[in-house]
């Protein structure tokens, strides 16, 4: 016999609760989000773009993962912000890997490598174009300014990918992972996939994990 929790609904994400929505736009002035939100601001005001939030229920400038997604997606429009708890597939998706992973919301930060919204109102979200990929690039060292207990960066799709050059040069030292993308266009194509996101973001843990244990030596 099937249990109630059985049938019991899926919860709904976070961010599709207005209360919870507004609450998160009040969180924006902590000390640990605000800069992250002044940045966002200021891109909002030199590219004319919408340009979402990072959440503040992430690390903030505190955090020591970067987790770098491709663009913001459609659900960024009703929330404003780049998020695991986005009404959307793939923040469903991200959101349960993170959670196997076993990394720490507080350690982590969310952000895409191209910043700005791409596609037109309403259409669903493309693949950027090089020129796009290039100008999400050049705002990464603002970005990267912000970060200064950053441990480990994750490049999510094949965007994503193209800020390893950019990080090689800007930190050397800091430890880049390549992840698939968590959209469920990428996740359903082959059970290996998922089993490299998931891979993936244990190599990032453990990275976190070897980088306290030294510190603390």
């Amino acid at each position: 016999m099937r249990t109630a929790a059985a049938h019991a609904a899926p919860a709904m994400p976070v961010l599709a609760d207005p209360g919870q929505l507004m609450a998160r736009r009040e969180a924006l002035g902590a000390a640990h989000a605000a800069p992250l939100a002044s940045y966002a601001a200021a891109l909002r005001r030199s590219t004319g773009q919408p340009v979402p939030d990072a959440d503040p229920a992430d690390g903030g400038v505190a955090a020591r993962l970067l987790l770098l997604l491709e663009t913001p997606g459609p659900a960024i429009g009703r929330t404003g912000f780049v998020s695991r708890d986005n009404p959307a597939p793939t923040a469903r998706n991200l959101r349960r890997f993170l959670a196997a992973s076993g990394l720490a919301r507080r350690e982590t930060l969310i952000w895409n490598t191209v910043p700005f919204v791409i596609h037109a109102p309403g259409a669903a979200n493309r693949a950027p174009s090089r020129r796009e990929r290039e100008a999400g690039l050049a705002l990464l060292p603002g970005l990267l300014k912000l970060l200064p207990e950053l441990a480990v960066v994750v490049l999510a799709g094949r965007a994503a990918a193209a800020a390893a050059p950019v990080l090689a040069v800007l930190r050397p030292s800091l430890p880049v992972l390549r992840m698939p993308h968590p959209s469920p266009t990428y996740v359903c194509t082959s059970p290996a996939v998922p089993q490299r996101i998931a891979a993936t973001l244990a190599e990032a843990a453990a990275t976190l994990g070897d980088t306290h244990r030294s510190i603390a030596a």
